[in-house]
């Protein structure tokens, strides 16, 4: 087996344990959930440092490769494609715990930061369909700075603080939530 695929398979594992224990899962969890010997997984990660900041990219990843269907997605209006891509969740990670994040920001800062520098990056799609969503006359002339600034802020506040875990929320209930506001408002 290649060492991506090995790579892929423990990322993918890990990513399992992570909804099911939260940042207190143990190499041994994810040894047994793909499989293989803790040995062979050091072989690949040093650490579980290591395998957490990779799967905080590999989920990220997984997210911009989604975005991508949903801008190939011929069948969706550019205010449908805006909606998708600001809710969008990879179908293996609907389930995932986003909400336990915020354990991340005392206990492994090199990885929150991680969390940070992703959710703010990559934005240039999203902008793009805001434009071309204004310049259709489908959503109201807005500052897309301002959009991308109220949408991070308010996916930190769910990594930075219990907000969520105290409230019975799902991350995903949650994103949806705030999709939800940000293209409709709350006016009714």
């Amino acid at each position: 087996m290649a060492d991506m695929d090995i790579r892929k398979e423990i990322l993918d594992a890990t990513v399992l344990v992570f909804n099911k224990k939260g940042i207190k899962f143990t190499m041994d969890d994810v040894a047994r959930e793909v499989g293989m010997s803790k040995k062979t997984i050091y072989t690949v990660f040093s650490d579980k440092q290591e395998l957490v900041y990779d799967m905080v990219d590999y989920c990220f990843d997984s997210i911009k490769e989604s975005e991508e269907r949903v801008m190939k997605n011929g069948g969706l209006s550019t205010l449908e494609k805006i909606q998708a891509i600001l809710g969008v969740l990879p179908d293996g990670y609907k389930e995932i715990d986003f909400a336990q994040l915020y354990i991340l920001r005392d206990k492994y800062p090199r990885i929150y930061t991680r969390v940070e520098e992703r959710l703010e990056s990559g934005w240039d799609t999203t902008i793009e369909l805001l434009k071309r969503g204004m310049d259709e006359g489908v959503i109201k002339p807005v500052d897309t700075a301002i959009v991308k600034v109220m949408f991070e802020a308010t996916l930190e506040q769910f990594f930075r603080r219990d907000v969520l875990v105290k409230n019975g929320i799902s991350y995903s209930e949650a994103l949806a939530e705030v999709v939800y506001i940000i293209c409709n408002g709350i006016k009714k």
